[in-house]
């Protein structure tokens, strides 16, 4: 098995890492830090497999495959754990979560019809905006901007980026599978 695969796995092995350590520690301070180290480790790892998958030359589709089911489960574990301590809105997790699973389905349904629609510069921004905006609301430093803490506008931010994405993705998609579809 390849290094940037491997690299997925221990991304989907660190996720229930994170969420216990998320769940034992919602007013540990020390707990909290040692979540956000394990989950920016895991999150490391997603830029690591791509990048060197692209460097070695080692793409694959079980490579795609378990860089974008890692990245899902780390995002989806980490917010619901979040969502139980009570740092995240369950809104802000339901968007995100919804938007990961709309866009593998969008990707699945490409797939079936041999298209493929590749990751944007909106996809790749709103992975880096979710795990910041993650990693600081596991540490929840008390850092206040007006009404919101830091974490809280990042998070915010992340949702934004995560609508927008999609809408990419989806726009994509359509100009995709209708050139597709023309040409049949």
């Amino acid at each position: 098995m390849s290094i940037p695969n491997l690299l997925a796995i221990a991304r989907l092995l660190l996720t229930p890492v994170a969420m216990a350590l998320i769940l034992a520690g919602p007013d540990d301070q020390a707990m909290r830090v040692w979540a956000t180290v394990v989950f920016v480790i895991a999150a490391i790892t997603d830029f690591a497999d791509g990048y060197l998958a692209r460097r070695w030359q080692l793409t694959s589709t079980l490579g795609a495959f378990l860089d974008t089911v890692a990245d899902k489960i780390l995002v989806t574990g980490a917010l619901l754990a979040l969502v139980e301590v009570g740092t995240v809105s369950t809104w802000v997790a339901f968007i995100i979560i919804a938007r990961e699973i709309a866009i593998m389905g969008l990707r699945s349904v490409a797939a079936l019809d041999q298209s493929t629609v590749p990751p944007s510069m909106w996809g790749k921004s709103k992975a880096a905006l979710q795990f910041t905006a993650i990693s600081f609301a596991i540490v929840r430093l008390d850092i206040a901007i007006g009404p919101w803490r830091l974490d809280q506008w990042l998070m915010a931010a992340a949702v934004v980026v995560t609508v927008v994405s999609a809408g990419d993705y989806f726009s994509r998609f359509r100009a995709v599978f209708t050139t597709t579809r023309s040409k049949a």
